[in-house]
């Protein structure tokens, strides 16, 4: 078992690159099988769930070069197998973008239903709504989606709500279909253009992402490119947030401003200094915050990715802040090991009151997701004594290197293995 110990208290000063954007690679590489020649994908984050993806890749008989730690050549030359069984679907959500990929390339498709982070009830009754509008045959078959389509037609597409899923896998399906595609209440995230950017590097006709209706019109062959993942915002984000409850001066290089104005609108309300440059931006702690309310929103609201790190902040607020979750069901699962440390929240359903105590006290926690993980390591950083965190596969899922990135910031921070607990034999 790895887990992080941290000692608190340092604040964090210098300057800290953010890697390529972990939501925006795992629809690309995926997208990448569409076209008939290799693609090379720069500035791909070295994460577990890249990771996984390579090996789906892999299994299909897709060939995957790495060039160095952040450029990919995939070649979908012999692709041969399209399925992607449970074992390997198991670990991220993200791999339902075979589904749409799949189908667009192949026809066909066979992708089990995917494994994540536990965030509550995250149906893909969209995906196939869009699938079948195309001419798709769904099949549900002991855990299997089976897609059949031998010629995908254009076709007009309305989500009942703003999906990122389900926006990027029909995009994925639509841009070798014959025809115009349209997606109405489309979502809008950063990620979802900088997908349609890398398809239409290779030859797709796509417009209006990154707007809620986006036009698809459907292209005969995708060639290969060579294209760079955006920049991460919510790793830019957890960056900010970390900053600002050490009280510390950080310079976050490799960002879109523009991605980050709802984070930086409220860290600003909350008492942080945020400067905003070209491309980086540069976080200062006041060492006073003030209470705010946050509420989760599709882009270009807050994200609910940032949702648990801007919550762990406002633990150590002046004041009574509410936070409210509208997008999972689940997400404030880690509220109880923020307990632990001190902190005083009271989860009502999809709203937290946040009362704001003086400090937090370090604690052995476990992490029990992707951001609750982020989360942690805020409350660990801004936190007197040594905090331990344990389940760390769940942050290296989506922050790269993230143990040396806060060590070159001046964090006390390590990772460290310890054996797993021991199976006693059973007594006969």
């Amino acid at each position: 078992m790895e887990k992080y110990v941290i000692h608190g208290g340092n604040r964090l000063l210098g300057e800290v690159t953010v890697s390529g954007a972990k939501n925006a690679a795992l629809a690309i590489l995926p997208a990448a099988i569409l076209s008939d020649e290799p693609c090379i994908i720069e500035n791909v984050p070295n994460i577990s769930d890249i990771d996984y993806s390579i090996k789906i890749l892999n299994h299909m008989g897709v060939e995957v070069k790495m060039i160095n730690h952040s450029t990919l050549r995939i070649d979908p030359r012999k692709l041969r197998h399209p399925v992607v069984e449970y074992d390997l679907a198991k670990n991220m959500r993200a791999s339902y973008y075979f589904l749409g990929a799949l189908l667009g390339k192949t026809k066909t498709a066979k992708v089990s239903l995917p494994g994540g982070c536990d965030l509550g009830s995250r149906p893909i009754d969209q995906h196939l709504k869009g699938f079948e509008a195309l001419g798709a045959k769904v099949e549900i078959d002991r855990g299997m989606v089976c897609l059949e389509g031998d010629h995908l037609l254009g076709a007009k597409v309305d989500f009942d709500v703003v999906t990122v899923g389900a926006t990027i896998n029909i995009m994925l399906a639509a841009v070798k279909a014959e025809g115009l595609t349209i997606l109405e209440n489309a979502a809008k995230e950063p990620h979802i253009v900088d997908l349609a950017n890398f398809l239409n590097s290779m030859g797709a006709n796509i417009i209006g992402a990154g707007t809620d209706v986006i036009k698809i019109r459907g292209v005969e062959s995708l060639h290969g490119t060579q294209y760079s993942v955006i920049p991460d915002q919510i790793e830019a984000g957890t960056f900010m947030v970390m900053a600002a409850a050490t009280g510390g001066d950080v310079l976050i290089k490799n960002v879109i401003p523009k991605h980050l104005e709802a984070v930086t609108s409220k860290l600003q309300k909350i008492g942080a200094v945020v400067e905003e440059y070209d491309d980086s931006i540069r976080v200062v702690g006041t060492g006073r915050l003030e209470k705010t309310t946050i509420k989760t929103m599709p882009h270009p609201g807050f994200p609910t990715d940032m949702q648990p790190q801007i919550t762990t902040l406002l633990t150590i607020a002046n004041g009574t802040s509410m936070v409210t979750e509208s997008i999972f069901d689940n997400r404030f699962k880690y509220v109880d090991e923020l307990r632990r440390m001190g902190a005083d929240i009271t989860v009502n359903g999809k709203v937290a009151v946040v009362e704001g105590v003086s400090r937090l006290t370090g604690a052995s926690v476990k992490a029990t997701d992707l951001r609750a993980g982020a989360a942690l390591i805020i409350a660990g950083l801004a936190a007197s004594g040594t905090t331990e965190i344990e389940d760390v596969f769940h942050v290296e899922r989506g922050y790269e290197n993230i143990e040396n990135k806060l060590k070159g910031l001046g964090a006390d921070i390590k990772k460290i293995v310890t054996p797993d607990s021991m199976v006693l034999p059973k007594v006969l």
